[in-house]
Protein backbone atom coordinates (compact mmCIF):
# COMPACT_ATOMS: atom_id res chain seq x y z
CA UNK A 1 0.00 0.00 0.00
CA UNK A 2 2.58 2.45 0.77
CA UNK A 3 4.80 2.02 -2.01
CA UNK A 4 1.77 2.79 -4.26
CA UNK A 5 0.35 -0.98 -5.68
CA UNK A 6 -2.62 -1.83 -5.01
CA UNK A 7 -3.86 -3.58 -1.86
CA UNK A 8 -7.38 -4.64 -0.49
CA UNK A 9 -8.27 -2.61 2.21
CA UNK A 10 -10.62 -4.76 4.47
CA UNK A 11 -7.15 -6.09 5.43
CA UNK A 12 -7.50 -7.44 9.32
CA UNK A 13 -4.56 -5.03 10.32
CA UNK A 14 -5.67 -2.01 7.91
CA UNK A 15 -9.12 -2.66 9.58
CA UNK A 16 -7.50 -2.55 13.01
CA UNK A 17 -5.81 0.54 12.22
CA UNK A 18 -9.10 1.91 10.78
CA UNK A 19 -10.81 1.13 14.01
CA UNK A 20 -8.17 2.75 16.39
CA UNK A 21 -7.76 5.77 13.98
CA UNK A 22 -11.75 6.32 14.36
CA UNK A 23 -11.24 6.02 18.16
CA UNK A 24 -8.90 8.96 18.74
CA UNK A 25 -10.91 10.97 16.23
CA UNK A 26 -13.61 10.70 18.12
CA UNK A 27 -11.28 11.68 21.02
CA UNK A 28 -10.13 14.62 18.95
CA UNK A 29 -13.74 15.52 17.41
CA UNK A 30 -15.67 15.64 20.76
CA UNK A 31 -13.29 17.24 22.89
CA UNK A 32 -13.43 20.85 23.75
CA UNK A 33 -12.42 24.36 23.57
CA UNK A 34 -12.48 24.41 27.86
CA UNK A 35 -9.53 21.96 27.56
CA UNK A 36 -7.59 22.62 24.79
CA UNK A 37 -4.53 20.52 26.11
CA UNK A 38 -6.70 17.45 25.80
CA UNK A 39 -7.29 18.42 22.62
CA UNK A 40 -3.94 19.14 22.00
CA UNK A 41 -2.85 15.69 23.49
CA UNK A 42 -5.76 13.64 21.43
CA UNK A 43 -4.65 15.23 18.12
CA UNK A 44 -1.09 14.47 18.68
CA UNK A 45 -2.38 10.75 19.60
CA UNK A 46 -3.82 10.70 16.35
CA UNK A 47 -1.36 12.04 13.88
CA UNK A 48 2.05 10.81 13.00
CA UNK A 49 3.43 14.32 13.75
CA UNK A 50 2.25 17.38 14.84
CA UNK A 51 4.80 20.32 14.44
CA UNK A 52 4.86 22.99 17.42
CA UNK A 53 2.36 25.37 17.40
CA UNK A 54 0.33 23.89 15.00
CA UNK A 55 -3.34 23.67 15.80
CA UNK A 56 -5.87 21.53 13.72
CA UNK A 57 -9.56 22.65 14.35
CA UNK A 58 -12.18 19.67 14.60
CA UNK A 59 -13.82 18.08 13.14
CA UNK A 60 -11.32 16.46 11.68
CA UNK A 61 -11.19 12.61 9.60
CA UNK A 62 -8.90 10.56 8.41
CA UNK A 63 -8.48 7.29 7.86
CA UNK A 64 -5.00 6.05 9.74
CA UNK A 65 -3.99 9.21 10.48
CA UNK A 66 -0.58 8.12 11.60
CA UNK A 67 0.50 8.66 8.14
CA UNK A 68 0.10 12.71 8.72
CA UNK A 69 2.88 15.19 9.35
CA UNK A 70 2.00 18.35 10.07
CA UNK A 71 5.02 21.14 10.64
CA UNK A 72 5.35 23.95 12.79
CA UNK A 73 3.09 26.35 12.81
CA UNK A 74 0.86 24.96 10.52
CA UNK A 75 -3.30 26.25 10.76
CA UNK A 76 -5.88 24.34 9.45
CA UNK A 77 -9.66 25.04 10.11
CA UNK A 78 -12.05 23.00 10.65
CA UNK A 79 -13.53 20.13 8.11
CA UNK A 80 -10.87 18.82 6.90
CA UNK A 81 -10.45 15.60 5.51
CA UNK A 82 -7.08 14.23 5.15
CA UNK A 83 -7.17 10.20 3.67
CA UNK A 84 -3.75 9.08 4.57
CA UNK A 85 -4.03 5.67 3.12
CA UNK A 86 -0.29 7.08 1.50
CA UNK A 87 1.57 9.70 3.69
CA UNK A 88 0.41 13.37 3.80
CA UNK A 89 3.09 15.90 4.20
CA UNK A 90 2.03 19.28 5.40
CA UNK A 91 4.89 21.85 5.87
CA UNK A 92 5.86 24.38 8.15
CA UNK A 93 3.33 28.30 8.51
CA UNK A 94 0.79 26.43 6.35
CA UNK A 95 -2.58 27.80 6.17
CA UNK A 96 -5.36 25.58 5.22
CA UNK A 97 -9.25 26.69 5.15
CA UNK A 98 -12.36 25.23 6.37
CA UNK A 99 -13.70 22.16 4.84
CA UNK A 100 -10.27 21.13 2.57
CA UNK A 101 -9.81 17.76 1.46
CA UNK A 102 -6.53 16.27 0.95
CA UNK A 103 -7.19 13.09 -0.27
CA UNK A 104 -4.63 10.06 -1.35
CA UNK A 105 -6.74 6.88 -2.31
CA UNK A 106 -7.24 6.10 -5.92
CA UNK A 107 -9.22 2.95 -7.33
CA UNK A 108 -8.70 1.47 -10.83
CA UNK A 109 -9.85 2.38 -13.60
CA UNK A 110 -10.51 -1.59 -14.67
CA UNK A 111 -14.36 -2.05 -13.45
CA UNK A 112 -13.42 -5.65 -12.54
CA UNK A 113 -10.58 -4.43 -9.94
CA UNK A 114 -12.85 -1.68 -8.59
CA UNK A 115 -15.52 -4.30 -7.86
CA UNK A 116 -13.16 -6.63 -6.36
CA UNK A 117 -11.94 -4.27 -3.61
CA UNK A 118 -8.53 -3.51 -5.19
CA UNK A 119 -7.30 0.40 -4.63
CA UNK A 120 -3.99 2.11 -4.19
CA UNK A 121 -2.78 5.46 -2.93
CA UNK A 122 -0.16 8.14 -3.87
CA UNK A 123 1.09 10.39 -1.19
CA UNK A 124 0.16 14.73 -0.95
CA UNK A 125 3.26 17.19 -0.15
CA UNK A 126 2.07 20.62 0.89
CA UNK A 127 5.17 22.66 1.14
CA UNK A 128 6.08 25.66 3.46
CA UNK A 129 4.39 28.49 3.68
CA UNK A 130 1.35 27.09 1.37
CA UNK A 131 -2.33 28.95 1.79
CA UNK A 132 -5.38 26.49 0.66
CA UNK A 133 -8.30 28.39 0.78
CA UNK A 134 -11.75 27.14 1.71
CA UNK A 135 -13.22 24.15 -0.05
CA UNK A 136 -9.97 23.11 -2.18
CA UNK A 137 -9.47 19.66 -2.88
CA UNK A 138 -6.07 18.14 -3.44
CA UNK A 139 -5.54 15.12 -5.63
CA UNK A 140 -3.76 11.96 -5.36
CA UNK A 141 0.05 12.18 -5.97
CA UNK A 142 -0.04 15.85 -6.10
CA UNK A 143 2.64 17.91 -4.41
CA UNK A 144 2.18 22.01 -4.11
CA UNK A 145 5.01 24.31 -3.65
CA UNK A 146 6.58 26.71 -0.92
CA UNK A 147 4.13 30.01 -0.62
CA UNK A 148 1.50 28.70 -3.43
CA UNK A 149 -1.58 30.17 -2.64
CA UNK A 150 -4.81 27.54 -4.54
CA UNK A 151 -8.26 29.85 -4.25
CA UNK A 152 -11.42 28.86 -2.82
CA UNK A 153 -13.25 25.55 -4.19
CA UNK A 154 -9.60 24.66 -6.40
CA UNK A 155 -9.65 21.04 -7.52
CA UNK A 156 -5.52 20.06 -7.44
CA UNK A 157 -5.31 17.62 -10.15
CA UNK A 158 -1.77 18.12 -10.89
CA UNK A 159 1.38 19.16 -8.93
CA UNK A 160 2.06 23.22 -8.58
CA UNK A 161 5.28 25.22 -8.82
CA UNK A 162 6.82 26.83 -5.63
CA UNK A 163 5.15 30.49 -5.87
CA UNK A 164 2.47 31.00 -7.73
CA UNK A 165 -1.05 31.52 -7.31
CA UNK A 166 -3.77 28.70 -9.01
CA UNK A 167 -7.24 28.66 -9.19
CA UNK A 168 -10.19 26.46 -10.94
CA UNK A 169 -11.59 23.24 -11.61
CA UNK A 170 -9.01 22.00 -12.37
CA UNK A 171 -6.33 24.03 -10.87
CA UNK A 172 -4.41 26.27 -12.85
CA UNK A 173 -1.48 29.20 -12.36
CA UNK A 174 -2.84 32.26 -12.81
CA UNK A 175 0.10 34.46 -11.92
CA UNK A 176 3.31 34.50 -9.99
CA UNK A 177 3.41 35.47 -6.67
CA UNK A 178 5.54 39.24 -6.78
CA UNK A 179 4.66 39.70 -10.61
CA UNK A 180 1.92 41.68 -11.13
Amino acid sequence: MLAGELYLADDPELQADLFLAEKRTEAFNSSTIDDLEARHAALAELVGELGEDSVIRPPLRVDYGYRITVGPRTFVNCGAVMLDVAPIRIGADVQIGPNVQLLTPTHPVDPELRRAKWEAGEPITIGDNVWLGGGVIVCPGVTIGENTVVGAGSVVVKDLPANVVAVGNPARVVREIGAS
